[in-house]
């Protein structure tokens, strides 16, 4: 269906490649249109519970933005694409949890993309930088702002102006990844991870992400005013009274996401 992505389901958990190894998966026009397009099939799949975002190849996660797209464009033709519907936006605005399995270097545009996502996990040979200071421009795809948000002002500042590389081990020592695994382990750990996940109520899932998205935005008396409602409105679902009713009977919950 795809020109740029593979998109494969296993259980309740959907798996999205970026498939242009030869490219490093570099993220291209054509690429991030896909992503949306595969993101709006998945908000509408009852069954897919939580989405894997990996690229082709044991090189690369998301080498960056194709920069091959960057010659010729004016800072108004610039503007006009950056503020049309973004990949990076649906990515973190998706509405059921999503972890970013970092298979090697997650550079520019793919540690953006990579930002996007609920959770991170790398492979211990994965490079992590915002190198877009070494081409002249600044990142674009909300790196100075959720970088910043996820590992601090000092140390977002440091790798923005000077566009150098960090270790998948320092990147977990600032926060912006939450497990390092050996290569050959990173799927099995990744997918081990989500399918843990996969079988929370999705409507709890739901109102659990967005609750933790709205304290990276808000003030503290707003973020606990919205986290009451959405803890009430888990009262009006039937994975709530199925959760209840199987920690008081001892048994495992069977959630439907109603």
């Amino acid at each position: 269906m795809y020109d740029n992505l593979l998109l494969e389901k296993h259980d309740r958990i959907a798996v999205l490649t970026v498939n242009r190894p030869a490219k490093l998966n570099a993220l291209n026009i054509a690429t991030r249109n896909e992503i949306l397009a595969v993101l709006d099939t998945l908000q509408a799949d009852v069954e897919v519970r939580v989405l894997v975002i990996t690229g082709a190849g044991d090189k690369a996660f998301i080498a960056g933005a194709d920069i091959s797209e960057f010659a010729g464009q004016t800072a108004l033709s610039q503007r006009d694409i950056m503020t049309q519907r973004r990949a990076f936006d649906a990515m973190e605005s998706f509405p059921k949890p999503v972890i970013a399995m970092i298979n090697g270097f997650c550079l520019g545009g793919g540690l953006e993309l990579a930002l996007s996502c609920d959770i991170r996990v790398a492979s211990s040979k994965a490079q992590f930088g915002q190198p877009e200071i070494n081409l002249g421009v600044i990142p674009g795809g909300g790196g100075t702002q959720r970088l910043t948000r996820l590992i601090g002002e000092g140390k977002a500042m440091e790798l923005i102006l000077t566009g150098e590389m960090i270790t998948a081990a320092e990147a977990q020592a600032l926060g912006l990844v939450n497990h390092v695994f050996a290569p050959e382990e990173l799927q099995a750990k990744t997918l081990a991870l989500a399918a843990k996940i996969a079988e929370k109520s999705p409507v709890a899932l739901r109102m659990a992400k967005e609750a933790v998205k709205t304290a990276a935005r808000a003030g503290l008396d707003e973020g606990l005013r919205r986290e009451v409602d959405l803890f009430s409105l888990c009262f009006a679902s039937e994975d709530k009274e199925e959760g209840v009713r199987a920690f008081l009977e001892k048994r495992k919950p069977n959630f439907v996401g109603r």
